[in-house]
């Protein structure tokens, strides 16, 4: 190796992890471009909720239908739902079908007050609910309003209006696409996944950049869907005639049937009860005028 009075030999060995500095921020800087164009060339206004959301534009709504179908058929097949024509069938069908018939007014009352015009985006929906026997407090709608309700359930609801409330906000999550914008959400964590590794950071670098992303991103946003879908939840529920103060109750024997065992707010994916029960306060008046406004008689 040739000696260089200058100090040549040493600046060629600074040289070296210097340039590999420059290469990972060129890695970076190439995925951050990439992650900005996904971002903002997938972005559309939500009637219900007058935000900017990220749905893939290459996802369609039969897609959504085909993806809500397929995870249905595995759940039912895994835990086959009871006999439709139970009490407790027939009693959650028909808080569904109250519910399900207000979708379009709730849509475009939402809309109208943000300034859109309502998209209708589950008018190609091909509702199903069934009832699971389970001890889970649960109830779920997938996309293409594909539902289920477990009997763990029931006895925490107690009442058909609470009971319709937290099928309000099941249905709210496939009204919303939800789903869609999960899996958003889930490829731009990939490609925060792929610039760390491409980049030549260690597995700790890479966790702790993911844990970053987790509390600074991926869990807000989260908890705001749960957000989005108690008020528009609400709004069906009241829409159809139930009585959206039930959902007060309802939450406080949520917190109870979980044994309080709810994690802090800011490393869960829903909001704490006592923050939803404010929400749902705060909401109130303006379900009980969704509930004058809509609510027909005839279905009382």
């Amino acid at each position: 190796m040739r000696n260089d009075p200058f100090g040549g030999q040493q600046q060629g060995r600074s040289r070296r992890p210097g340039l590999f500095g420059n290469i990972r921020w060129w890695v970076l800087l190439a995925f951050a471009g990439y992650a900005a164009f996904y971002w903002f060339s997938n972005r559309s206004v939500d009637p219900y909720t007058g935000q900017s959301v990220l749905i893939d534009a290459s996802l369609d709504a039969g897609q959504e239908k085909a993806l809500g179908l397929q995870a249905y058929q595995q759940i039912l097949a895994q835990e086959p739902p009871m006999d439709p024509n139970a009490q407790v069938s027939r009693d959650v069908r028909a808080i569904a079908q109250r519910l399900i018939s207000k979708v379009d007014v709730v849509e475009t009352a939402l809309a109208q007050e943000h300034g859109q015009q309502p998209g209708h985006f589950s008018r190609d929906f091909e509702w199903e609910v069934n009832v699971i026997d389970s001890d889970q407090v649960n109830a779920f709608c997938l996309p293409g309003g594909k539902m289920a309700v477990y009997t763990g359930l029931v006895p925490v609801a107690r009442t058909m209006d609470a009971m319709a409330v937290v099928m309000g906000h099941e249905i709210a999550h496939a009204l919303l696409r939800h789903g869609a914008q999960r899996m958003a959400q889930q490829k731009m964590t990939q490609i925060g996944q792929m610039a760390g590794a491409a980049s030549g950071m260690d597995m700790q670098q890479q966790q702790m950049m993911m844990s970053a992303m987790g509390y600074g991103y991926l869990l807000p946003y989260a908890r705001s869907h749960e957000t989005q879908a108690d008020e528009v939840g609400l709004m069906l529920a009241a829409a159809a005639c139930f009585d959206p103060r039930e959902a007060v109750p309802l939450w406080e024997r949520m917190g109870q049937a979980s044994g309080g065992q709810a994690p802090p707010e800011f490393s869960s994916t829903h909001p704490n009860p006592g923050t939803r029960i404010q929400n749902l306060q705060a909401l109130m008046p303006k379900a009980m005028e969704y509930r004058q406004k809509f609510c027909e008689s005839a279905a009382r």
